[in-house]
């Protein structure tokens, strides 16, 4: 592989060459490169986090037809910079009576969990951080220390507001996993294999193609995983000031903020993995830094997608949230899985051609029977009257109609 068709590859293959030189046994070679390319990752990752704020604030401010951010740098680019100036000066305060050691681990969790992720995904042919058997499962473990700082946070905070955000976000998140696994089983079927990158290897056909219904349910249920518009209900400042992180300050809440971005750009990224083939596309096996580029691309694509969920939709009710989770997408993840499994059973022996059509003509009949059922369950119910109707203001109420018009 030369420099420019595959440099990420070239410059390993010259730092491994580098070390082999020195005489270090194989162990330590794998032992180092793998922690140096783990620390260059992440550092990637939380300088990117800068460019994210910014575009994402930029981008929303044109959906809600405003400038966004304008006034620091050219087009706001400073903007970023200055709030982590300011996040880096501010005091870090830990309140009277809380828990020392969750309070502070809470932060750090919520970061970590989000570059975890990154170590599994396959970013080009040639380059992947460990190519697990089990990579989806090692997803899904990482993206449960998302929730656990969130807890941490909440519960060791000392404050009952925080408390309380505490509590919905873990109902909240801990519901959407559900139908979320259950649609990931989906695109494991279809690749058979839990690896990552065998299943990116497997989508000749993307897979969004086989399986709309399991990517609608895997995009909803990442939205509300994050936190975000319409799902937002983790830090409804109406309702709980700023939700689990109301005592904290400085970098400590800074770390929550980065957490919130990055996990929405990785979202984008596993799901352009997952159903979207990936580094997949022209020429990408023979010229290596291309798969990198149709990644990116895909990726701000679905990255576009959540901040339009962000800058214009209202957000749920509880009970909206919980009745779309268990009453929709769990019984429609369940059924998706089922069929998808014969279908796919039933069609393989006839060809990919006949079995992706097979398998979206599956899913489109599947989007249609579920928004019929949708719709008549809407309007078979009726809407319970709390209270009548308050009397209607009348001047001289003990005047009879005609007199008062006469009067007039």
């Amino acid at each position: 592989m030369s420099f420019l068709t595959d440099p990420i590859k070239f410059i390993i293959d010259w730092v491994v060459s580098l070390l082999n030189s020195w005489g270090l046994s194989e162990g330590w070679i794998t032992f180092l490169t793998s922690l140096v390319g783990g620390g260059v990752i992440a550092l990637l990752a939380m300088l990117f986090v800068i460019f994210l704020i910014w575009y994402e604030r930029k981008l929303i401010g044109r959906i809600q037809d405003r400038l966004g951010p304008n006034r620091v740098g050219p087009f706001g680019l400073i903007q970023p910079f200055a709030d982590m100036i300011k996040i880096f000066a501010k005091e870090l305060i830990t309140p009277a009576g809380a828990d020392w050691l969750p309070y502070n681990l809470a932060p750090v969790l919520s970061v970590a969990a989000v570059l975890m992720i990154w170590a599994v995904i396959p970013f080009t042919i040639t380059v992947v951080g460990t190519d697990l058997n089990v990579g989806l499962l090692y997803l899904i473990a990482s993206g449960g220390f998302a929730a656990l700082s969130v807890l941490f946070a909440g519960w060791s905070s000392n404050n009952k507001f925080a408390l309380l955000g505490g509590f919905r976000a873990l109902a909240q998140l801990i519901s959407y996993e559900v139908p979320m696994l259950i649609a990931l089983l989906v695109p494991v079927m279809l690749a058979g294999s839990l690896s990552v990158t065998e299943i990116v290897a497997q989508q000749k056909v993307w897979f969004i193609l086989s399986a709309p219904v399991s990517a609608l349910i895997f995009l909803i249920t990442s939205v509300a995983e994050i936190g975000r518009a319409p799902f937002d209900l983790v830090e409804a400042e109406s309702e709980l000031v700023a939700g689990f992180n109301t005592e904290y300050s400085g970098l400590k809440f800074g770390m929550f903020y980065v957490a919130e971005f990055l996990h929405a750009f990785t979202a984008a990224l596993l799901f352009s993995t997952l159903y979207l083939g990936g580094w997949r596309g022209p020429f990408a096996e023979q010229v290596p830094i291309l798969g990198f580029v149709y990644l990116v691309i895909k990726t701000f694509i679905v990255y576009f997608i959540f901040i339009l969920f962000r800058g214009s939709l209202p957000r749920f009710r509880i009970d909206q949230m919980m009745d779309l989770n268990w009453k929709i997408l769990t019984p429609l993840a369940l059924s998706i899985v089922i069929l998808s499994a014969l279908v796919d059973k039933a069609l393989t022996p006839a060809g990919m051609v006949v079995r992706v059509a097979g398998l979206l003509i599956l899913n489109i009949i599947t989007i249609v029977v579920t928004s019929r059922l949708i719709d008549r369950s809407w309007k078979g119910r009726k809407r319970e009257i709390v209270t009548t109707p308050r009397p209607v203001a009348i001047a001289n109420p003990g005047k009879p109609e005609s007199q008062e018009s006469a009067s007039v």
